[in-house]
């Protein structure tokens, strides 16, 4: 498998905003509360790890709609796809509005990976242990399942080679999603009673988050917390595989982890969403994403890029 990444990061940003015909968003039999694009799922060890490293401020749970024939549960008026009564979700890395400049388009403020560096369009943690397992295989899964890949979508939409061969990888890992993915990439919450007002402010943020609207913008609902987002994250960690049960003592370190995480990520992803709302929200045009990215996130202690 060989791709051309090169000024491209469709898999890291949700480039839509620069299309004249953007591809619609791709989603399962479940569409998600929030309208984050292609947001990439963790396994639990994953999620554990970003916590122990005091990471839990790059995490963001995603809760599903249910499917016909699904399990389901109504918290704050939404019905939420569940397992036996328990609210089901999974895990994945936030994206903030940033100023980048991908496929030779001039700087926009676009939903962009907490981990990619706007100047460099390269990852921050690629190669390194927290470097996520789907992001390694990607796109091998959709080439074995024969789905369409990123770069195929943005070849449709800009032109150019990305996807340059589509051999699947003889090493490619399982997929993430399956009959053990409980427990291990897809999670149940214990108590649904827990998540009142939680899922109303996560799923009101999830929209304020899409393309074309104004992160930060008014709603009737708060904003989402960091403890929201630790009631979930703390519960994936205390899964077990193949099992709906939580450990409770894990589950409570890691959701008080995640609520008093302070990282350069949680940080510089404030500032990044105050920038945007005040330069006009996602698609706006935005300056220099170099020296906004040294602002931001290189004064913070950011990691580098490989620099290929």
């Amino acid at each position: 498998m060989e791709t051309n990444c090169e000024g491209c990061a469709g898999c890291c940003v949700d480039w839509r905003a620069l299309a004249d015909h953007p591809a619609p968003d791709r989603t399962g039999r479940r569409d998600p509360l929030d309208e984050t694009y292609d947001l990439v799922p963790l396994t639990r060890d994953e999620v554990a790890a970003f916590v122990d490293d005091g990471l839990g401020d790059a995490l963001v749970p995603r809760l599903f709609a249910p499917a016909e024939g699904d399990d389901a549960v109504a918290v704050d008026g939404h019905d939420l796809a569940a397992i036996d009564g328990r609210p089901v979700f999974i895990v994945g890395l936030r994206k903030p509005p940033k100023a980048v400049a991908p496929l030779d388009a001039a700087p926009r403020w676009l939903p962009t990976c907490v981990f990619l560096d706007p100047d460099t369009l390269q990852c921050r943690i690629h190669g390194s242990e927290r470097y996520p397992q789907t992001c390694a295989a990607y796109p091998g899964h959709n080439l074995r399942l024969d789905r369409e890949t990123e770069c195929e979508r943005v070849e449709a939409a800009f032109g150019g080679d990305r996807l340059v061969d589509a051999v699947v990888p003889e090493d490619l890992p399982p997929p993430r999603f399956g009959p053990t993915a409980l427990g291990s990439t897809v999670f149940a919450h214990p108590d649904p009673g827990a998540l009142e007002g939680t899922v109303a402010r996560l799923a009101a943020a999830g929209r304020r988050a899409g393309a074309g609207s104004v992160p930060g913008g008014d709603s009737e609902t708060p904003p989402a917390t960091a403890a929201d987002r630790a009631t979930l994250v703390g519960a994936a960690v205390g899964s077990r595989p193949l099992s709906l049960s939580v450990n409770r003592d894990r589950m409570a370190e890691a959701r008080a982890a995640v609520e008093s995480a302070d990282s350069w990520v949680g940080r510089a992803l404030e500032e990044w969403t105050e920038r945007a709302a005040a330069a006009g929200g996602v698609g706006a045009p935005a300056d220099d994403p170099g020296t906004l990215a040294r602002e931001v996130e290189d004064r913070r202690g950011a990691p580098g890029t490989p620099g290929w």
